[in-house]
């Protein structure tokens, strides 16, 4: 049996899968990274990853995208790929987004399907965006899911009727900012209870 088939069996019989979302280089080149709720969160995404891997969970990597558009998130760029420190094993998908959530533009409900999981642990980049959305989808797709909220990073966002490409200093300075902190509680609030366990890192593992 070739060690792709064993990860395949593995987790298969374990029925959790670890889905990390957007955990790429694209984001650490951006001017609101230096703002991030953590910008290393990497080093807790792979606590979560060993965690997983450990257990015989299945380890899904999910990648956002946006083609042609010249930004940290164009491929050709060479940013559309995980943070330096994480890397998936033999036989855990690497799948590409194109959409907010993980599911609509990949074929990760298939994926899921295919290998008996109805459990997923939920993380990565931006909290209330992408994880947050694809948690949400997976909670309506009957997935009994687990967020762990500090293995998820955002970035302050601006006012939407506040001007665009204003310098970070600004963005911080306008009172109207929500920042980090208030983002992921609000995304706390909005999930427990709702669509998801939410828990931290050391809570999941023990550790």
């Amino acid at each position: 049996m070739t060690s792709t088939e064993k990860s395949q069996q593995s987790a298969s019989a374990s029925g959790t899968a670890l889905v990390v979302i957007d955990v790429q280089e694209s984001f650490r080149q951006r001017a609101g990274w230096q703002a991030a709720s953590d910008p290393e969160v990497a080093e807790q995404v792979g606590r979560l990853v060993d965690f997983a891997r450990a257990r015989g969970d299945l380890v899904i990597w999910v990648l956002h995208a946006e083609p042609g558009t010249g930004t940290v998130f164009d491929p050709l760029l060479g940013y559309v790929r995980p943070i330096d420190g994480l890397a998936a094993a033999d036989g855990e998908p690497v799948l590409t987004k194109t959409s907010h959530n993980a599911f609509t533009t990949t074929n990760l409900q298939q994926i899921l399907t295919e290998r008996g999981i109805r459990s997923l642990i939920t993380c990565g980049i931006r909290t209330e965006q992408c994880v947050e959305t694809t948690t949400r989808l997976a909670s309506d797709l009957g997935y009994d899911v687990t967020f762990v909220v500090d293995a998820t990073a955002t970035e302050p966002i601006p006012d939407p009727d506040a001007p665009a490409g204003r310098p970070l200093a600004e963005v911080l300075a306008d009172p109207r900012t929500l920042l980090p902190d208030e983002v992921i509680a609000r995304t706390r609030y909005a999930l427990a209870g709702r669509f998801a366990t939410v828990t931290t890192v050391k809570e999941l593992t023990g550790s």
